[in-house]
């Protein structure tokens, strides 16, 4: 008991208004006024394992609520969050109740966030326990840059001959909005931004389907191994700068560039 009660006090606490707090320096995501979940090492050490379900809450600790307008999409951008910057750990078991009591919200809508993971093959149910991150393997990694490569690299090359320049142009906020991202070593942020960038590349081809098929490929191939180092901040802003890049090919519709950039984008995304 007085461990659980040691790893409860180890996890950061939000204040009474009830959102998960941000790292300092780390833009602001969609849904938590300031939605990032701290202390990448700690944060989630407590929801772990099947006997975490009855644990109290750290003493002192002030109630917590989060806004009930939009409470299941607040916890499933917390949680993709934390997956991305590795603080939902491959091969560990989380309980919901736990999480619930960390965000100050009931169970419910912190399974109802888990479920949607897990038929994006993030995590998996393990019944009478909660549910355990997925480990993949360097392969799988790799098969997801593949599959993305066949998918976008010709729909690229088409949109370079037909798309004209001032079109690309205006993509140049978003490609900036990755190197911002990326400056400030926020792998979560940089997560975000580099999609919403491919997304809006890939959106001028007017095919909606590509779009959702393509995104939900990115986000996959955006959780990290347990074997694979940390990217660096000087990783994130090298793999930034070919969003740029790419933006001045399409425009020179050099369609040779557009597919090596392309290319060489996804293999060091899964390397």
């Amino acid at each position: 008991m007085e461990q659980a009660r040691a790893r409860d006090a180890a996890l950061p606490q939000p204040p009474a208004s009830a959102r998960v707090p941000e790292q300092a320096g780390s833009p602001a995501r969609p849904g938590f006024a300031q939605p990032r979940i701290p202390a990448r090492a700690r944060v989630l050490e407590g929801a772990r394992g099947e006997h975490t379900h009855s644990e109290p809450p750290a003493p002192g600790t002030a109630p917590r609520t989060v806004q009930r307008h939009s409470v299941r999409g607040q916890i499933l951008e917390a949680l993709r969050a934390a997956l991305v910057d590795g603080e939902l750990i491959p091969g560990e078991v989380y309980s919901a109740p736990v999480l619930g009591e960390r965000f100050g919200v009931s169970a419910t809508p912190v399974r109802e966030a888990m479920q949607q993971l897990a038929t994006e093959g993030a995590i998996e149910v393990v019944p009478n326990r909660g549910f355990r991150v997925t480990v993949r393997s360097a392969r799988e990694l790799a098969d997801l840059a593949e599959v993305r490569s066949l998918l976008e690299v010709p729909v690229m090359l088409r949109l370079a001959r037909t798309v004209p320049a001032a079109r690309w142009t205006a993509l140049h906020p978003l490609a900036e909005a990755t190197a911002a991202a990326a400056a400030t070593g926020d792998r979560a942020a940089y997560a975000e931004t580099d999609r919403a960038f491919h997304r809006a590349v890939l959106a001028l081809s007017g095919n909606h389907q590509l779009v959702m098929i393509a995104d939900d490929l990115h986000r996959r191939s955006q959780w990290p191994l347990t074997s694979a180092p940390v990217m660096r901040r000087a990783d994130l802003v090298a793999d930034a700068a070919e969003h740029m890049a790419l933006l001045e090919a399409l425009v020179a519709q050099d369609l040779k560039v557009v597919q090596s950039l392309v290319r060489e984008h996804f293999t060091g995304a899964a390397a």
